[in-house]
């Protein structure tokens, strides 16, 4: 792994506790080209883990807090008439930045949510019939509350299909909650962090990335899975052609991650569950847990 991630990942751990795979599938999504989207009940560290990547990452970056009175303006942004030259004037929103973590975004309406979702597609935003486009590189971290939680709307599959991985983080285990207890307060910490991957850095990186080698004998168990997805009784609605692409394109991050040139099946394996569970929903069980909702693709479809 390259020198710079090896960095990253350990600093992010000393803010982020006890978190390390998560740490490295968020990691890995962001090296993919992804979007994050983080589902858990609040207070576990959603939005922490958000601000550590943009600060270890030195991108510019904007918090969008969601609520049910949001309007799409105030995310992408309204002309506004000037005095001064007597014509509007565009003023971007928060979505002009190379990151944004859009925070519980499942507490606002539809109408809202449907602002991110040219942006997250294309990187680009139609604003009063003029397309303009948004920085390189450009994520966005989302962070949503369990849907049985008062206030919540739900994500519809349009949006959850643009976010490339889904991860939870659960509780701290005894030992990294003592060490968060009796340390130093987290947004502190996050204010001293320095930028451990400049932009051109990530960039090269994702470049090198892209390239990682997917042999055909991985490409015919990657499309066996969408198959199984789409043929099969477990599931009511099948893996979507994007969905293939983001299990590929994480795959290969993941396989640099582990120092590889090469994709494995283990990869695959490894990014099912954050890259397929939120897509999918299984006919014989209301679980929402993914490694529930996968568990069907992994023991009936065989590795070639």
């Amino acid at each position: 792994m390259d020198n710079a991630l090896n960095t990253l990942l350990k600093t992010a751990s000393q803010v982020i506790l006890g978190k390390d795979h998560q740490l490295r599938l968020a990691l890995c999504c962001l090296l993919a080209r992804g979007h994050l989207l983080i589902e858990d009940i609040p207070g576990v560290g959603k939005t922490t883990l958000a601000h550590t990547l943009a600060k270890l990452l030195g991108v510019n970056y904007q918090r969008i807090q969601f609520t049910s009175d949001l309007l799409p303006a105030d995310i992408v942004g309204a002309s506004i008439f000037n005095r001064v030259t007597q014509n509007f004037q565009f003023h971007p929103g928060p979505i002009f930045n190379q990151m944004i973590l859009a925070d519980e975004i499942n507490r606002s309406t539809p109408k809202a949510q449907s602002a991110l979702l040219e942006g997250m597609e294309e990187h680009q935003v139609t604003v009063e019939g003029e397309t303009r486009l948004l920085p390189e590189p450009f994520f966005v971290i989302a962070t949503q509350n369990p849907n049985h939680q008062i206030g919540t709307f739900p994500l519809p599959e349009s949006q959850l299909d643009r976010f490339l991985m889904c991860i939870g983080l659960g509780y701290p285990d005894k030992q990294a909650e003592r060490a968060l207890l009796v340390g130093d307060d987290r947004h502190l910490l996050i204010e001293s962090l320095p930028a451990c991957l400049p932009i051109e850095e990530l960039q090269r990186i994702q470049s090198e990335v892209s390239l990682v080698h997917a042999s055909d004998a991985l490409l015919d168990y990657l499309q066996a899975l969408l198959s199984y997805s789409r043929e099969s009784t477990d599931y009511p609605t099948g893996l979507s052609p994007r969905a293939g692409l983001a299990l590929l394109n994480a795959a290969k991050a993941w396989a640099y991650l582990n120092q590889r040139d090469v994709v494995l099946p283990e990869d695959i394996q490894k990014i099912l569950a954050p890259v397929a569970g939120h897509r999918l929903r299984t006919n014989y069980s209301a679980s929402s847990n993914a490694n529930t909702i996968i568990s069907p693709l992994l023991n009936n479809v065989s590795i070639p």
